[in-house]
């Protein structure tokens, strides 16, 4: 969501700022903008759609300047046009933000009784002319800024750029991300570390409620207090081919694509050699945790929702989940020994984040699982578990999503050993399986071309339902979610039992019904509701292993059959054919597949 990127350069820096925003685009937007300082003046460039967009009106009205900033737009406060496109403008001041100012009205009001009138539908501009406010009154830029920080309400990434300050740009967050760059002789500053990775590995993250004066020397962070703050440097290190397609027509093949070395590589990171799992310190000792509260948003929500079945069946662990956006409102007690884990591919997901605020004290120990070391959430849990995705470009989760159940597995797994569920054969047995997974992910990936030809079918249809019995529940949620957000098809799931409690009345030769059954203890049943649906007129899509085919193939519509994996790891391994066929039911719709419209890839406002 928004995308922010500042540079003190020694070189122009229009380009550079268009370039960096590229590497934003994963984030979602509508529009995009920047501003520049030349010779002391103030002047900027914004464009409605695509960067491209921008890049041709620069070609037509070059910007000239070695400071500026850059924002590319995800609409919240007004529609998508020029006039409300970043960065904002009032007297002196450019501003850029990510976030939503609470009190902007209220705010507004107070401007226009001193005769200031807004040109946006935005609450952004309010802050820029707040700034320019104070500036007018004789403050200096530094103390404009703190006057202005100290009447919002909200959450807010923000840069300021200054008439006739060639060297200075302030930074401030609160519930938003953003990071500076340290260059030689240059300065940057970026709502992420993949648009400043370019310039420069040297980054610091900004706390919460920091400010920064960033000039060519250096930074100046304070604290909320107004104390000097002492954020260290780290070396990022982000290959360049991480965020390039690689060949592939879309970001999110890749990262289909990506999945068997990806899981390679977090398994590397959890067992050792001979089979031990090894947790990043300080560990945690489940047989201190009497339940487990888990919370997240879209796609991670149904990763915990798998690794529910996983903790309970495993571990004889109570879990409890909550979707983030309405955990923290409910208020929730917590009982004594409750362990709560957050889950965000980004670790800056706002409503996340809010919650993890509110369990701070309440819960005994807070878990996260996160693709992002360096997020807000990991550096505010007890313990941040990585899930070694590398950087997910791609809007719909793919990568992330397989990375984040397979790092919930092993430490549902961990606390089944812990909590002395398993014995020893039982605990090999089940880690030689998760061993197994990338081969196995790797075959599956084999029936793209299959994937295609359905979904050229599937892309007819104006509604799709989804159903999965246990643990293949979930996966029919997230297989119904990657198809409404990349196809714009409407998609529901639903758990196969409730099918004849309402959904089936949608039934009909129209409406394609995919069904996910693995050959294990539930497939019986699941086949039965499926011959409900067949009964009915309804086309079937079954996706299943060898067995399952060629048990229950007869009358249905289309059968994809998957490798034979163990029971428990199932999930993981039918988060591919789910994430094929949306794909290539986007291709054949010819929507947006990387940037689909309306949506986020990091959502940093509630």
């Amino acid at each position: 969501m928004c995308g922010i990127v500042g540079i003190l350069g020694t070189h122009e820096v229009a380009p550079l700022l268009v370039e960096s925003l590229k590497r934003l685009e994963y984030r979602g937007y509508d529009s995009a903008g920047i501003a520049t300082i030349n010779d002391g003046h103030l002047d900027r460039r914004r464009a409605v759609g695509k960067l491209v967009n921008l890049s041709d009106l620069l070609v037509h009205e070059p910007l000239a300047g070695k400071a500026g900033i850059g924002h590319t737009r995800w609409a919240t406060h007004g529609v998508p046009s020029i006039r409300n496109a970043h960065p904002h403008s009032a007297g002196r001041v450019s501003v850029v933000h990510n976030g939503i100012i609470e009190n902007f009205r209220e705010l507004r009001e107070w401007l226009a009784g001193r005769g200031l009138s807004h040109e946006s539908d935005t609450d952004t501009e309010t802050v820029a002319m707040l700034a320019n406010h104070f500036l007018s009154e004789g403050a200096s830029p530094e103390d404009a800024v703190e006057l202005t920080l100290a009447r919002l309400h909200g959450a807010y990434a923000l840069l300021f750029l200054f008439e006739g300050e060639e060297d200075l740009m302030i930074a401030a967050r609160k519930g938003s991300p953003l990071a500076i760059g340290h260059g030689d002789g240059e300065m940057f500053v970026g709502s992420d570390a993949i648009a400043l990775a370019p310039m420069t590995s040297r980054i610091t993250y900004l706390e919460e409620s920091d400010r920064a004066v960033v000039t060519r020397s250096g930074a100046r962070i304070m604290d909320s207090g107004g104390r000097l703050a002492n954020r260290p440097v780290k070396t990022i290190h982000i290959d360049a081919a991480q965020v390039d397609k690689a060949g592939h027509r879309h970001f999110m093949a890749k990262e289909i694509a990506e999945q068997p070395s990806r899981l390679t590589s977090a398994l590397s990171f959890y067992l050792s050699d001979d089979g031990a799992i090894r947790l990043p310190e300080p560990g945690i000792d489940f047989t201190g945790v009497d339940r487990l509260t888990m919370v997240a948003c879209g796609t991670a929500s149904y990763a915990c929702h798998v690794a529910k079945y996983w903790f309970e069946q495993l571990a004889g662990l109570p879990v409890d989940i909550d979707v983030a956006s309405e955990f923290r409102y409910r208020e929730p007690p917590l009982a004594a020994r409750t362990t709560a884990l957050f889950v965000s591919q980004s670790g800056e997901t706002a409503d996340t984040l809010a919650a993890l605020r509110y369990c701070r004290g309440k819960a005994d120990r807070i878990l996260c699982v996160v693709n992002v070391a360096e997020s807000s959430i990991a550096r505010e849990s007890d313990l941040a578990l990585p899930i070694l995705a590398g950087p997910e470009i791609g809007v719909a989760s793919t990568k992330a999503f397989s990375c984040q159940l397979l790092v919930l597995g092993v430490l549902a797994l961990e606390a089944a050993r812990q909590r002395g569920r398993l014995d020893g054969a039982a605990y090999a047995e089940q880690v030689e399986s998760l061993r197994a997974l990338p081969g196995l992910v790797n075959h599956a990936l084999s029936i793209s071309d299959e994937a295609a030809r359905i979904a050229t079918r599937l892309a007819e249809a104006r509604d799709v339902l989804f159903l999965g019995r246990g643990r293949m529940f979930p996966l029919a949620l997230e297989g119904a979610l990657k198809l409404k957000e990349i196809s714009y098809i409407h998609a529901e799931a639903y758990a196969s039992g409730e099918l004849k409690h309402g959904p089936i009345a949608l039934v009909d030769k129209s409406v394609p019904v995919i069904v996910m059954a693995p050959h294990d203890e539930l497939f019986d049943k699941t086949v039965s509701n499926m011959q409900e649906v067949m009964a009915r007129g309804g086309r079937v899509l079954l996706i299943t292993d060898r067995a399952g085919a060629a048990a229950a193939s007869h009358g249905v519509w289309e059968t994809l059959v998957m490798p034979d994996v163990a029971d428990l790891w199932a999930p993981i391994l039918y988060a591919v054919p789910a994430q094929l066929l949306a794909y290539h039911t986007a291709m054949a719709k010819g929507t947006d597949v990387d940037q689909p419209r309306n949506l986020a890839k990091s959502v940093t406002v509630e």
